[in-house]
């Protein structure tokens, strides 16, 4: 074997239970089989606001910042249930909570690549990216692939 087919490959995905997001983790799945393994960390980002829901006047109250993370954890954990990665990818899952962009380009810092899905929408606005996207193609170290779910 060579020193390259020896090597662990870690790439990173953005992953919010979407179509598209699901296409991102499928892609690197596939990228990292082709290189001969790794590891794919999983990256699912929750957004806690509270001052938002008040400011807007909607009624009611948000969920403790704690019971946040356990529900995402959980959903995350759910939807990896599903996934079989190829042979010779592991999959390590991470949540956390902050603006997704910022969190993306941090959990990427050591990675060889970052695999985010394309937002999806129809006609002219299908040309476009999401901010999201937009920021983490923008800032990352590392580079980034952005994959549409079709």
């Amino acid at each position: 074997m060579t020193e390259a087919q020896n090597a662990s490959h870690h790439a990173v995905v953005g992953f919010d239970g979407s179509e598209n997001s699901a296409a991102a983790l499928q892609w690197t799945f596939d990228h990292l089989q082709r290189l001969g393994g790794g590891t794919v960390k999983v990256v699912m980002v929750w957004n806690y606001a509270p001052t938002a829901v008040g400011g807007y006047g909607l009624g009611g109250s948000l969920p403790p910042a704690d019971s946040m993370q356990e529900v995402t954890e959980r959903g995350l954990a759910e939807a990896l249930a599903e996934v079989t990665p190829p042979e010779g990818v592991t999959i390590e899952s991470v949540v956390r909570e902050g603006p997704p962009a910022k969190i993306l380009v941090e959990e990427s810092a050591d990675a060889e690549i970052l695999v985010v899905g394309k937002r999806g929408h129809g006609g002219f606005l299908g040309l476009l990216i999401g901010s999201i996207t937009n920021q983490v193609a923008n800032h990352a170290t590392c580079p980034v692939v952005i994959v549409p779910h079709e």
